[in-house]
């Protein structure tokens, strides 16, 4: 095969359709979320340290700004309504995990993780995200293609979830620090009954004088935030489909959502108490993209633009309504406080 026979071949390939986009969309997304993680997990962090406030929120703004210009590229590329369709998916998403911050400061405490070491596992979490997502929202899209009802059944869903949020009926995610799954994990490896730095593995003499590989509670605490969001997904990939059914844009929106909850979860653990009411206009959220979806099949689909426009005023409100009436500081649990689950 000469140059001329191979430059076609990979533009060819290049340009096969996988999954709902080329494949050179899937492989510019891919670099850039590769990129990102090289720079944070092993440029600005590449040592273990205390993320204070600001530096979070710049990160942060940092990572919204990136999602922004890929938006702006979806739009370029793909059009109006996709473009809609994956800023409202990144809005929602965004919004679903703050769920997630609560959640990941009593796993820290839990297992009694330092500040200085919780970025790291926060961004090492962010792969195993990026698995899990690939895996559920590729099923969910390959089944709702197959049998298109099944969409009828997640907007249901998100109506009912909505409705039992907005009276205080939530799922509970009580105990996900100490859960079935990590017992199991805690019998099948040696663990160490503290931590060892930032490392997730160490080696150490056994009984028998020998050396043998030990996981560290910071692993468990790694496995746990996986585990958490294993929970949550059950929630964001129903809501993100009732959104769009396309792979690459419910996928890629979510995937840059997380990105950016991860960077901005020291700020969000310190200012989380303030948004009381942002659960409130969250339910809502959540009631109008599942009566979105019925209402479309009933009657006529509603238009990508004014879905993003009624989702940002219902979060826009709860926002407002919060600083306008806040309620009595709920404090998030500190690590340095909290007494450690028993290995």
């Amino acid at each position: 095969m000469n140059r001329g026979e191979t430059m076609d071949t990979l533009t060819a390939f290049l340009a096969s359709p996988l999954a709902g986009a080329p494949a050179w969309a899937w492989m510019g997304f891919a670099a850039v979320v590769v990129a990102l993680l090289v720079l944070d997990l092993g440029v600005l962090h590449r040592k273990s340290r205390e993320i204070g406030v600001g530096e979070s929120l710049w990160l942060s703004a940092f990572y919204i700004g990136t999602a922004m210009l890929f938006a702006v590229w979806v739009w370029q590329t793909m059009g109006d309504a996709p473009a809609m369709a994956w800023l409202t998916g990144f809005v929602v998403e965004k919004t679903l995990a703050l769920d997630n911050v609560f959640v990941m400061s009593l796993i820290f405490a839990a297992f009694t993780v330092p500040r200085a070491y919780q970025h790291k596992v926060l961004v090492w979490g962010i792969l195993g995200v990026v698995v899990l997502r690939a895996v559920v929202i590729g099923l969910g899209t390959a089944v709702v293609a197959e049998l298109h009802w099944v969409l009828l059944l997640f907007a249901a869903f998100l109506v009912i979830t909505g409705v039992r949020m907005l009276f205080g009926q939530g799922a509970s995610h009580a105990g996900v620090a100490d859960n079935a799954v990590l017992r199991w994990v805690r019998r099948q490896l040696r663990v160490t009954p503290d931590l060892r730095g930032d490392r997730f593995w160490v080696r150490l003499p056994d009984a028998d004088g020998g050396v043998r590989l030990f996981a560290t509670p910071l692993l468990l605490a790694l496995l746990a935030i996986e585990f958490a969001d294993l929970v949550f997904a059950v929630d964001s990939v129903p809501a993100i489909l009732a959104i769009t059914t396309d792979p690459f844009i419910a996928y890629t929106s979510n995937i840059f959502a997380i990105l950016g909850l991860r960077a901005l979860y020291f700020a969000l653990a310190a200012m989380v108490h303030r948004f009381a009411y942002l659960k409130v206009s969250l339910s809502l959220v959540l009631v109008f993209i599942g009566a979105k979806i019925i209402w479309a099949e009933i009657f006529t689909p509603v238009a990508p633009v004014v879905a993003l426009a009624v989702t940002l005023a219902l979060l826009a409100g709860g926002v407002i309504a919060s600083l306008l009436r806040p309620e009595p500081e709920a404090k998030v649990p500190d690590a340095k406080a909290a007494a450690p689950v028993s290995p």
